[in-house]
């Protein structure tokens, strides 16, 4: 049997009601650990103890959460490689990701110290005479936190960092699948100066404990990164409550490649985007789109390049995409294939299982050609490590076609001129517009979301995140005459 691992409720770590294993993708005989799944009556006691222990940290005072969260950052970005390999090991990403992940992971929370410090109100004069006005935020309270296998330390933290900074407790509920990178950040933060109950972390399956979280009329806020289906379950749940929502769910990002584009640069950033982290991102290249005069030279390098990658264990320091991250995620991504093929798209390389030294969850990555925006494969968000072509005669049509979806999260374009560059930046319907850059890529310290079905509710990241964190009080004062 496998190591047992915990929740941590109330400032406890406790046993659950039950057990789920924890596989490593890229060799299935091993066996990361047992990790506890809470119950109903242990999602109610963290609840309380995290109603009771915001109102103590609420009265915190700043430098306090600034020593809380810094240590957490250095501590995660002097572990990165230890750490880094326990999630690529769990979530199968390669080993530089890993490592890459938790060192971004620190610098979330050591940003947002330094916001903790950076509460500055507002104030201003009444129209009424002898009245002044004071603006400030405060915190929204308790923060419901639902978070994603495919960013298990990254996507959790850029939520638990401002949530903390802004004097709000939280409780966690991450992903089934990578629960081992959630009980070592739980760990770290469990060392600090907290009151007891302020951070929890609640370990089960959605329907049951992730349902009962967002139903719950104790949650102030939830925040959620997922699909859309859950998006929409979690907002129909929450809405019965009033509760503060923050969703970033599904994407099918397009990167144009105009016939002005260097190639090289064009080749090297769909691929990036397409295939790092084994497709398996909200902001990766699913669609290309490309004009007709470059198609051809571009296709050719691209297909050489994504046959170039090197898949393999995501611990080998070799490895440059490893398995995707179930047996289940790897039979829709084939299922896909057959799909892509059905719908007419040519296969040009991959979409393949992969037999390895290994017992894993592998595949080749793959590239369809001849596709357009009407097929499933451009429409639904497939997770995968498939990228489709898609060829346009002309830069209008180039955006009309990416902004023909029902998603908005990110958007590129590979371009030799400035204005064409600019034109896309300021009408590509997205969150998150790159220029000759990868989709996929974004910095900690500014915002991120999407448009449509990608996003729903305030920006995540930067000093936008206090929208969501935070509600503002607006206090009227008269001072009276001086005696």
């Amino acid at each position: 049997m496998g190591n047992q691992y915990l929740n941590y409720i109330g400032g406890d770590w406790v046993s659950g009601e039950t057990e789920v294993e924890n596989r490593n993708p890229s060799d299935t005989s091993d066996l990361i650990g047992l990790y506890a799944q809470a119950s109903a009556g242990q999602l109610e006691d963290a609840l309380d103890s995290a109603r009771a222990a915001q109102a103590i940290w609420a009265q915190s005072g700043l430098e306090r959460r600034y020593q809380v969260l810094n240590s957490i950052g250095e501590e995660l970005m002097s572990r990165a490689a230890e750490l880094g390999e326990l999630l690529s090991r769990e979530e199968g990403k390669p080993l530089a990701e890993g490592k890459g992940e938790i060192f971004r992971s620190g610098q979330f929370f050591t940003y947002y110290a330094a916001e903790a410090l950076r509460q500055v109100g507002d104030n201003a004069d009444s129209v009424r005479d002898g009245i002044e006005i004071d603006i400030r935020r405060e915190p929204v309270g308790v923060v419901g936190i639902i978070s994603p296998w495919n960013f298990p330390t990254a996507t959790a933290s850029w939520k638990i960092a401002p949530a903390l900074a802004f004097g709000n407790a939280v409780l966690w509920k991450p992903a089934n699948a990578t629960p081992a990178s959630a009980v070592a950040l739980t760990e770290i933060i469990a060392k600090q100066d907290l009151p007891p109950g302020l951070f929890n972390l609640v370990m089960g399956a959605g329907q049951a404990i992730g349902q009962n979280l967002v139903e719950s009329p104790k949650v102030d806020a939830i925040s959620f990164t997922g699909s859309v289906p859950v998006g929409r379950g979690i907002a129909s749940a929450a809405v019965q409550n009033f509760t503060k929502l923050q969703l970033e769910m599904g994407s099918k990002n397009a990167l144009v490649v105009m016939d002005d584009g260097d190639l090289d640069i064009a080749a090297s950033v769909a691929l990036g985007g397409a295939f790092g982290g084994t497709g398996q991102k909200c902001t990766a290249s699913s669609r290309l789109v490309v004009h007709e005069k470059v198609h051809d030279a571009f296709v050719e390098k691209l297909v050489a390049g994504a046959e170039a990658l090197k898949v393999g264990h995501a611990l080998d320091e070799q490895t440059q995409m490893g398995p995707v991250v179930s047996a289940n995620q790897l039979r829709e991504n084939l299922d896909y294939i057959n799909v892509g093929k059905e719908e007419g798209g040519e296969l040009l390389c991959g979409g393949e299982k992969l037999e390895m030294p290994t017992d894993g969850f592998y595949m080749s990555p793959a590239i369809f050609s001849g596709t357009h925006n009407a097929m499933r494969i451009n429409t639904e968000e497939m997770f995968a490590p498939i990228a489709c072509l898609i060829k346009v005669g002309s830069y209008e049509e180039a955006l009309a076609t990416v902004n023909d979806t029902n998603f908005g999260l990110t958007s590129g374009i590979v371009s030799r001129s400035l204005a064409r560059a600019t034109h896309f930046r300021r009408n590509a319907r997205t969150g998150c517009v790159m220029v000759n850059l990868p989709t996929a890529g974004t910095d900690y310290h500014v915002p991120f979301g999407g448009r449509g079905d990608s996003s729903y509710g305030p920006r995540e990241q930067g000093s936008y995140a206090a929208e969501f964190y935070t509600t503002v009080k607006t206090a009227y004062i008269a001072s009276g005459e001086p005696e």
